[in-house]
């Protein structure tokens, strides 16, 4: 009797480990919509099959970086493409890995269970899946607020229906971390509005805390309720956030290419705290990258490496590594043999997760940085700037990216891709323990 091919392909996806599910998920996903970008009913002005690709790949890791310019070359058919694949690359990851075990009416494997318990931050797998109706209602939430709260700027600007486009596009785009702009001149007209000085950049850090991190505030509303992922998580957010509005306002202010160009202390605050915010994940800019001072780009090459939360809408190594980290060198310089924040210990095998975490994804950065300079002429703060930009699945861009060829974009997208995919594969295999053999003697290794 032949096995229906919708049993079939859930049975498959049930045998794969979540990492492969994820990786080729989002490899699917862009392979699909390459076709569809290329209709004529998506384009204005036509491109490549390699833009095609490109622009689908970047829009499924929400990263943001481009080939082509999209306002000149999609249509709104287009443009709705590109909103249906931030959507699902922004939600996918584990949460749609699962939604799609469910369709197929499968049950979930202990290792997708495990996966998925230390991906959402539960010790239950019993509340995962309740877990998951809690996201999509927090995600659903956020984007019709901020559909509505954009909608006062862009209706009285462009009208009912295509106001309230823009509305939904941006909100989208910015909860789902992408920077995505779907008005030929970006954001920068509205520069200075409140409401989107605000709006947009209070939506890209809700979607950047992490799910897991939301369902806890919505849940439980308490601070000494919260997990200490959670704390570590919304701690090092505001300190980041703090440190890189106030860093940008001083390296920038007197910049005539950037805050320069404003006459008032409260434009110049407001633009500084739209783009403070935005570098680490989500690449929505009001200003010229490229004029910025070399200790700016520096400061945001930092800050999209570090990026956003785990299992949150942004790239990078995560705040909570970073945090982690911190807490080890602290407990390092103080003779400590523990690490313990907030009344919780931390175990060693979390720090050395952190630790292969942080060298991988700095190999990898290294390892693209140096193959673009090899193989192409341009100053090294562009492509390192680029390279960050891909890896942190920020999207600003230098402009360097357009003028890439064919190695270069594939070097580009395997960047986005591992960015988006990779420390959540290789933190899968990290939980896996392996009990050693045999014990062999401790020896000193002199370091430093």
């Amino acid at each position: 009797m032949a096995i229906p091919l919708r049993q079939l392909l859930g049975k498959l996806v049930l045998r794969l480990p979540p990492p492969l599910v994820l990786a080729v998920f989002n490899i699917v996903l862009a392979l699909a919509a390459t076709p569809v970008l290329m209709l004529p009913a998506a384009q204005t002005s036509p491109f490549s099959w390699g833009d095609a690709l490109f622009t689908a790949l970047a829009a499924v890791t929400v990263t943001g970086l481009g080939v082509i310019s999209l306002p000149e070359h999609l249509s709104t058919f287009g443009y709705v493409v590109i909103l249906v694949l931030i959507q699902l690359g922004g939600l996918g990851l584990m949460t749609f890995a699962v939604l799609v075990l469910s369709a197929f009416g499968l049950p979930i494997g202990l290792t997708h269970s495990a996966y998925l318990k230390e991906d959402l931050n539960q010790t239950s797998v019993r509340r995962v899946i309740a877990l998951l109706a809690v996201i999509l209602r927090v995600v659903i939430g956020c984007e019709l607020a901020g559909t509505l709260l954009l909608a006062f700027v862009f209706v009285p600007a462009f009208g009912l229906g295509a106001g309230l486009w823009h509305a939904a596009f941006h909100a989208v785009s910015a909860f789902m971390n992408a920077g995505y702009s779907s008005l030929p001149g970006g954001l920068a007209p509205f520069q200075t509005r409140p409401l989107v000085t605000l709006a947009v950049p209070a939506l890209v850090i809700i979607g950047g805390l992490g799910y897991g991190v939301l369902t806890e505030i919505v849940t439980l509303r308490s601070w000494p309720r919260l997990s200490l992922h959670a704390k570590l998580m919304l701690v090092g957010t505001v300190a980041l956030i703090g440190l890189s509005v106030a860093l940008f306002a001083g390296l920038e202010w007197s910049n005539p290419r950037t805050l320069g160009q404003f006459d008032g202390w409260g434009e110049k605050l407001a633009v500084a705290w739209f783009q403070g915010v935005n570098p680490r994940t989500a690449g929505f800019t009001t200003l010229d990258v490229a004029g910025l001072e070399d200790s700016t780009t520096s400061l945001f090459m930092g800050l999209m490496i570090v990026g956003a939360g785990p299992t949150s809408t942004g790239g990078g190594i995560k705040v909570t590594t970073v945090m982690v980290m911190l807490l080890a060198t602290v407990a390092f310089f103080r003779r400590q043999t523990e690490l313990h924040a907030f009344g919780r210990s931390i175990g060693l095998e979390e720090v050395l997760k952190v630790m292969a975490l942080t060298a991988i994804s700095l190999g990898v950065i290294f390892l693209t940085t140096f193959l673009l300079t090899l193989t192409h002429q341009g100053a090294f703060l562009d492509i390192a700037f680029e390279v960050a930009s891909a890896f942190g699945t920020t999207g600003l861009s230098r402009g360097l990216t357009p003028q890439l060829d064919g190695f270069g974009r594939a070097v580009i997208m395997a960047v986005m891709f591992l960015g988006r995919v990779g420390p959540l594969t290789l933190g899968f295999f990290l939980a896996t323990r392996v009990q050693p053999r045999v014990r062999y003697p401790a020896a000193q290794v002199f370091l430093g």
